[in-house]
C-alpha cells in the first residue's frame, strides 16, 4: 500500500496548480460577477494540456486513477465556476464511455472537446421538474418511428446547456419498467425541436452556464442512441422478465463522477482554509488592556483550523480510494464511491462556514473571497445526487454488502471449512489433560 503520490503525479498537480494560481484566480471575480463562460479561460486550458483529448490521454497513463481527481481539485482551488466551465464536458463524455459502442466512443467524444484550436462542449441531460436526484422518476420520453427516435420532455439544471455542441439526454423508452427502462441518446446542438430554455442565475459557480433544455418532437437517428439497438432490446427483455441485474445508464455514470464531485469540493474548502492561513497570520487582539496575543497562538482558533484540516484530509483519503477503485475496476460495492462525494461535500460546506466565523463580519460581504468560496460550496451538496441521497444509497449498498458477506460466512460453515483456532486449543487442552 502507497499513499505517497508519484513523480509524475506530483509533476501534473503542479502544472494544474500554476494554471489555478497564474490564469483562473486573477479572472475568477469577473466571471462570477458577470456569469460569462470564460472562452478564453478554456482556450488557454487547451494550450496547456488541460483541455481536450490531450488531457484524456494524460489522464489514461495514470494507473492510479489520481490524476482526474487532482485535476478536480486544483482547478475548484483557482474558481469552482470556471472549472466547472471547463471541466463539465467530462460527464458527457463519461455518458458516452459508459453506455456507447466503441464506434460511438470514437466518433462523439471528440465533440465534447473540439479538434485542434476549436473549442466544443458537451453535455449531460438528465435532471428534470420534480426529478432532481431520483433518475427513476423521469418523465421524458423516446418513441421509435422507423429508424429514428422521437423525443419530448424538458430537463434543467444542465451544465452546459444552451452551448453544448453535444448532449446527452436519458429518456424513457419503456416507462413501465422504471430506471431499467432508460436508454441514453445523443442530440446534436442545432437539431429541430431542441432548444435552450430559462438561463439560472445562480448562488454560486456562476462562470458554469446552467439552463433549462426544451426538447419537442426531437429526431434522434438509430445510430444515436448510445449502446444501440440490439444492447437496448436485450436490456429491456431482460426486465421484462424480472431477471436482476442492469442498472440505468445514468446511475453507472455517476458512480463514475463521483470521486471528481468530491475532489471539486475539496478544492473549495482547501482554498477557504488556506486563505483564511494567511488571514491570520500576523494578526494579535487582546482584551482589557491585556498583551495582545497571535490568532495563531489561540486555542480557540487552533481548534477549528485543526478540525478543517483534519476533515480535508480525511474526505481526500475517501476520493483517492474511490478513485483508484474505480481506474482498476474495483467494484464500489459498499458505496464507496458515494461516500467520496458525501463527506467531501460536507466538508466544504461545514469549513467554509466554521472559516468565516473566525474571521467575522467581513467574510459576508459580497467581494471577500470567503463569501465566494462559501457561496461555490454549497452546490456540492446538491447536484450529481443530494447529500441525503448519498446516505441513502451508501446505506442500502452497505445493508445488500454485509448481507452477502453474512451468506458467504454461512455457506462456508456449512461447508464445514476447518476451524484452525478451535482445534488449536482443543490440542491444547487435551495435551494439559
Amino acid at each position: 500500500m502507497e499513499f505517497r503520490l508519484t513523480d509524475e503525479q506530483i509533476a501534473f498537480r503542479d502544472k494544474c496548480h500554476a494554471f489555478a494560481r497564474d490564469v483562473m484566480r486573477p479572472v475568477a471575480p469577473y466571471y462570477d460577477r458577470e456569469q460569462e463562460v470564460p472562452y478564453d479561460v478554456v482556450k488557454e486550458a487547451r494550450k496547456r494540456g488541460l483541455h481536450g483529448l490531450d488531457l484524456l490521454q494524460t489522464m489514461a497513463t495514470d494507473n492510479g486513477g489520481q490524476f482526474g481527481v487532482i485535476y478536480a481539485e486544483e482547478l475548484h482551488w483557482g474558481c469552482a465556476g470556471i472549472a466547472l466551465a471547463i471541466s463539465a464536458s467530462s460527464l458527457a463524455a463519461a455518458g458516452i464511455a459508459a453506455s456507447g459502442t466503441p464506434e460511438q466512443i470514437a466518433r462523439w467524444i471528440p465533440e465534447c472537446y473540439g479538434l485542434g484550436d476549436e473549442i466544443k462542449f458537451g453535455a449531460y441531460a438528465v435532471t428534470e421538474p420534480g426529478a432532481g436526484s431520483d433518475v427513476r422518476s423521469l418523465r421524458t420520453t423516446a418513441k421509435r418511428d422507423g429508424d429514428e427516435w422521437v423525443l419530448n420532455g424538458t430537463k434543467i439544471f444542465i451544465s452546459n446547456g444552451g452551448i453544448a455542441d453535444v448532449t446527452v439526454v436519458v429518456a424513457n423508452v419503456a416507462p413501465e419498467l422504471g430506471h431499467r427502462g432508460q436508454a441514453s441518446f445523443i442530440v446534436e446542438r442545432d437539431t429541430p425541436g431542441f432548444s435552450q430554455g430559462k438561463k439560472e442565475d445562480k448562488l454560486g459557480i456562476r462562470a458554469s452556464q446552467t439552463t433549462e433544455l426544451i426538447l419537442e418532437d426531437v429526431r434522434v437517428p438509430m445510430d444515436q442512441l448510445l449502446g444501440g439497438l440490439d444492447k437496448l432490446e436485450a436490456k429491456l427483455e431482460r426486465a421484462r422478465k424480472g431477471e436482476s441485474g442492469g442498472s440505468s445508464n445514468a446511475l453507472a455514470t455517476f458512480e463514475i463522477t463521483r470521486p471528481l464531485v468530491g475532489a471539486s469540493a475539496l478544492g473549495i474548502a482547501r482554498a477557504a482554509y488556506e486563505w483564511t492561513l494567511d488571514w491570520l497570520e500576523g494578526k494579535s487582539e487582546g482584551f482589557d488592556g491585556s498583551e495582545p496575543v497571535p490568532l495563531l497562538e489561540q486555542q480557540r482558533i487552533q481548534q477549528v483550523l485543526a478540525d478543517v484540516a483534519t476533515e480535508i484530509d480525511a474526505a481526500r483519503l475517501l476520493v483517492q480510494r474511490a478513485a483508484w477503485m474505480g481506474r482498476n475496476g474495483v467494484p464500489m460495492t459498499s458505496g464507496q464511491g458515494s461516500m467520496s462525494k458525501l463527506k467531501a461535500g460536507d466538508v466544504a460546506m461545514w469549513a467554509t462556514t466554521a472559516l468565516m466565523d473566525l474571521v467575522g463580519p467581513e467574510a459576508s460581504l459580497s467581494d471577500h473571497p470567503l463569501e465566494k468560496f462559501f457561496r461555490d460550496a454549497k452546490i456540492y451538496q446538491l447536484f450529481e445526487g443530494t447529500a441525503q441521497v448519498q446516505r441513502l444509497v451508501i446505506s442500502r449498498m452497505q445493508a445488500a454488502e454485509h448481507r452477502r458477506l453474512r451468506e458467504e460466512d454461512v455457506t462456508v460453515a456449512q461447508a464445514g471449512t476447518p476451524n484452525v483456532l478451535g482445534d488449536a486449543v482443543n490440542a491444547f487442552e487435551n495435551a494439559a489433560a
